[in-house]
């Protein structure tokens, strides 16, 4: 085992332990639970033995590991304490830890924009990027919670389909209208009360009576927009993450994005303490509180009935027996 796979093993284990679950922890990285569970496993296989107990209540460490427990948190506060006061060094370097989605589908289409005007900054984001992630806090983190941090913007829920789905929709009856149609899911629907889907669009906006937690479920949404531009299905998502795929036209809403779910969270910035003094990071601050600005803008025009300035794509059947594919015109540009 790598020396670097081993020390972020540790780390995977330390936050298990401090989070209680490997959810959490994997919030803490900007991971999947999946790739925590995988570095703890590493672990226990290279020492040849288990570390964790895995039960109801939670995550609890074995005999084992207890013994070592509090040197490893010491340990672990102490690389904090030294990646902090050595990490202010590296100026030039930004570490962000966010939201998979956001973080895929939101940041990285918008990022090249910054790079070209800032291109000697450095980005590690979610573990990967231009320089390796570093053990201590990273400069940012942006989760989809209430909680305390800055808010950047709140999303709304649409739902999203390829072009050639739309057009199935022609002629059919408006009230039943989605009726057979494939659907895609997010696990988050069903994992999280939080994650509204399909069950609660039709149950607020109709056009389907039976069989809304039938379909295929995807681990993340940029699996689950990439199929939806393959044409495989329909699927409700957040609509800031659609934005670029609505504006190269890759994909269509079936609906007007008036008929939306408010998502219960917004996406929370938090920001490291020594963050006022670092003018790279501050740089990078101006941009995306200006970005996240311009997102919750066009959410708003989109979604806000008296003040879209979008077109209904003529030849698609809608509710209303007129147009069904909903495009803004250009995204309002």
């Amino acid at each position: 085992m790598r020396s670097v796979t081993h020390l972020r093993s540790l780390q995977a284990l330390d936050l298990a332990i401090r989070a209680g679950s490997l959810k959490a922890a994997a919030r803490e990285l900007g991971v999947t639970p999946a790739a925590v569970g995988q570095r703890i496993r590493a672990l226990e296989d290279y020492l040849g033995t288990d570390l964790l107990l895995r039960g109801r209540s939670g995550l609890t460490p074995t005999p084992e590991l207890n013994l070592v427990l509090d040197d490893l948190k010491q340990a672990f506060d102490a690389l904090e304490r030294v990646t902090e006061a050595l990490d202010f060094q590296r100026t030039s370097e930004i570490h962000i830890v966010a939201d998979p989605d956001w973080a895929e589908l939101w940041l990285m289409p918008r990022l090249p924009a910054f790079r070209a005007a800032f291109p000697n900054t450095l980005f590690c984001i979610n573990g990967l990027g231009d320089v390796a992630m570093r053990l201590g806090q990273p400069d940012l983190r942006v989760t989809y919670e209430d909680g305390p941090g800055e808010s950047l913007f709140r999303d709304v829920l649409v739902p999203v389909t390829g072009l050639d789905n739309v057009r199935r929709m022609i002629n059919e009856d408006p009230a039943v209208q989605m009726e057979g149609m494939p659907l895609l899911h997010l696990k988050t629907h069903f994992d999280r009360t939080d994650h509204p889907g399909w069950v609660e669009w039709f149950d607020r906006f109709g056009h389907r009576t039976t069989g809304a937690a039938r379909g295929v479920h995807y681990a993340n949404a940029r699996l689950a927009i990439e199929a939806v531009r393959q044409n495989v299905g329909f699927l409700v998502c957040g609509l800031s993450l659609l934005l670029k795929d609505l504006e190269t036209g890759t994909v269509a809403l079936p609906f007007p994005a008036p008929e939306h779910l408010v998502a219960p969270h917004p996406y929370v910035l938090r920001l490291r303490s020594d963050a006022d003094r670092r003018p790279q990071l501050q740089r990078f601050l101006t941009w995306l509180r200006k970005e996240s600005e311009d997102t919750s803008n066009r959410i708003r025009e989109m979604s806000v009935p008296n003040l879209q300035r979008g077109s209904l794509i003529p030849s698609f059947s809608s509710a209303a027996n007129a147009s069904c594919a909903w495009a803004p015109d250009r995204l309002m540009d």
